[in-house]
């Protein structure tokens, strides 16, 4: 059942003990439900008091200045030159840096962990086959065990060397006066390294795709540093990175005048749903000047984006800094941006440079 307009996406997302999140459990060939994704409440809840004060705003605030710095080392890498790829140098490497410091995982095996969550996001473009092609799913099954892997063995050396990082910090968190078990810390690490490696990375890409094709925007951000908050939030509305997000029915309802059964797949449209009429003003129009902007980028409800004022810190800090030196920039002509479905991202974006103001 797909849903596209905003009152009933809002409805959606906001009732989960009639649309839960627990359906995909099992295919990204995870063993468990991946916490808190797919837990519906209560027991939600408990997992989000935990994990919330880690990305709480005041904390996030605090990464302001080591992120701005790593967006200055990658920029210098580049500006000399008049060409690069803006997503191997830039929209992946950006973000993945931030989370894997934080998580306490070394740099360099950051191509590594890009594969593992690429093998379970994107199988079907690592080997070459559809979604369900049985090669397809061995690949995921096996990068699946890989993760669990991995994360085993990188939590037992926590345990003996504990240090000031996010996965030390679980095996001492508490819900309740209980631990977490350590099933349900690799269930959380599973769920960050895919979303914590991708969501903000495709953010860039069509954020600075849409840039790139608007010379007097460009120049506004440039200008006007104190527009970027309400440039971002509109490009999260127009531009929904993630297109939709799915549930499944626990009892026979109706939605809309549309009869749903238990156990029926609902496939909620963020992506038509921020631009419904119904809910702003112009909404079929792309405008920088909206100082109300409500719109499902991070999604809504319970399980609204844990790491959103993370993203939005990168994100607002990613286009002052990259546009106070580099304000003039456009795609190489002759290609056309290839977004992958669902998480919209890119392989390779290919970018033409111009750094100093006419």
């Amino acid at each position: 059942v797909l849903v596209s307009t905003w009152e009933l996406v809002d409805e959606v997302l906001h009732k989960p003990e009639l649309y839960s999140s627990a359906l995909t459990s099992g295919v990204l060939k995870n063993d468990r439900p991946l916490i808190p994704l797919q837990i519906d409440p209560p027991e939600h809840g408990k997992f989000r008091k935990i994990l919330d004060p880690l990305f709480a705003p005041k904390r996030m605030k605090a990464l302001e200045t080591s992120i701005a710095a790593l967006v200055n080392e990658l920029i210098d890498g580049f500006i000399d030159r008049d060409e690069i790829d803006f997503a191997k140098e830039f929209s992946v490497p950006f973000p993945t840096q931030v989370f894997l410091t934080m998580l306490g995982l070394p740099l360099n095996e950051l191509p590594e962990l890009l594969a593992m969550k690429d093998g379970i996001i994107r199988p079907h473009e690592v080997v070459g086959e559809p979604l369900g092609h049985p090669d397809t799913d061995a690949y995921q099954t096996a990068t699946a065990a890989s993760i669990y892997a991995y994360f085993t063995k990188t939590l037992e050396d926590r345990k003996a060397e504990p240090r000031n990082d996010l996965l030390s910090w679980f095996l001492e968190a508490e819900i309740d006066g209980d631990h977490l078990t350590g099933d349900e810390i690799l269930d959380i690490c599973f769920l960050f390294l895919i979303a914590g490696l991708d969501t903000v990375s495709a953010s860039l890409d069509c954020f600075f795709s849409y840039l790139a094709q608007d010379p007097q925007l460009r120049s506004a951000i440039a200008s006007d540093p104190p527009s970027i908050p309400f440039v971002i939030e509109e490009l999260l509305r127009w531009e929904t990175p993630v297109m939709a997000v799915a549930r499944e029915a626990k009892h026979d309802t109706e939605l809309g005048g549309c009869p749903i059964k238990a156990g029926e797949q609902v496939l909620a449209m963020i992506g038509s749903a921020n631009t419904d009429e119904n809910n702003s003003p112009d909404a079929g129009a792309v405008r920088f000047d909206r100082k109300i902007n409500r719109h499902f980028g991070f999604g809504g409800g319970v399980h609204r984006c844990l790491g959103s004022h993370l993203a939005r810190i990168e994100l607002r800090t990613a286009l002052r800094l990259w546009h106070e030196r580099i304000p003039d920039y456009h795609i190489k002509p002759g290609v056309e941006l290839n977004f992958t479905p669902g998480v919209r991202a890119v392989q390779t974006f290919p970018m033409i440079l111009h750094k100093g103001r006419e």
